[in-house]
């Protein structure tokens, strides 16, 4: 299904491609350091200039509000939850921090509920973040990744927002798929006996399913192709090719005809 695209003002249709594709174009350089990249680009988006950022940081004269704030503009001031996990793999880490930050950043920014500009944003983001982003993948906004390193998502995929998807083990996600608002999809579980004895698995979301709104997927769990799990429902077995599922846990409650 083709993507709609209502029109907008000519600022944005020029603006917008131009500023994605030139952030692009600095995140890709070998010799521009991406953490400074995602710095400045932060410092523009919520002051609308750049800074001096030591200076900025160091000057007593300055608010401290105004301090952390410039400070968090730069990822190697700031941590997030994976970097709590033991299964981190700290070179493509290195690599894929700065982007979830600026992904985060920009989401809480001024200009983070600009759905045009946002979803190119973010594609532009995930194609180097994620292990695959094939191609026409719209994701809006507040969706959080564990490590983003470990994702493939297939072409055609929407992810709509606010959804979570924990790549710590590693899940896979099919071409023309749907994951709804407030989803989280797994891939790792603790064991009842001991919170941190952490299993790692595969989880996978088939191709052309829906993943409705507020349902969860645990971890190591197969979505075929086709099938739909209902709102609110959480899949903790396996769901067959054009099964509809619903309810705690999710069961069997229709079938889709399928060509």
């Amino acid at each position: 299904m083709p993507l709609r695209s209502f029109p907008i003002g000519p600022a944005g249709e020029e603006l917008y491609p131009r500023l994605v594709a030139e952030l692009a174009e600095k995140l890709d350089d070998p010799a521009l350091d991406r953490n400074v990249v995602v710095r400045e680009t932060l410092a523009s988006l919520y002051l609308g200039r750049t800074v001096d950022h030591e200076g900025t940081v160091s000057d007593p004269k300055v608010p401290l509000a105004t301090r952390a704030l410039v400070a968090s503009f730069d990822p190697r001031n700031g941590t997030l939850e994976a970097e709590y996990y033991r299964e981190i793999d700290l070179a493509k880490w290195a690599r894929v921090k700065p982007l979830l930050w600026l992904w985060q950043m920009f989401d809480h920014s001024p200009v983070g509920r600009n759905v045009r500009l946002g979803t190119q944003m973010r594609y532009m983001l995930a194609r180097r973040t994620f292990r695959r982003c094939g191609e026409r993948v719209r994701i809006f906004h507040d969706c959080e990744f564990s490590f983003g390193y470990n994702l493939t998502v297939g072409d055609g995929v929407t992810i709509h927002r606010n959804v979570l998807i924990d790549d710590r083990g590693e899940v896979v996600i099919g071409d023309d798929a749907s994951i709804s608002d407030y989803v989280n999809i797994y891939s790792h579980a603790h064991a009842v006996e001991d919170i941190h004895d952490v299993s790692l698995a595969k989880t996978e979301i088939g191709a052309r399913a829906r993943v409705t709104y507020h349902s969860v997927i645990l971890s190591g769990v197969k979505i075929a192709d086709d099938a739909i799990v209902g709102s609110m429902g959480v899949a903790s077995k396996p769901v067959e090719r054009g099964w509809i599922v619903g309810g705690i846990p999710a069961k069997l409650i229709a079938q889709r005809t399928l060509k």
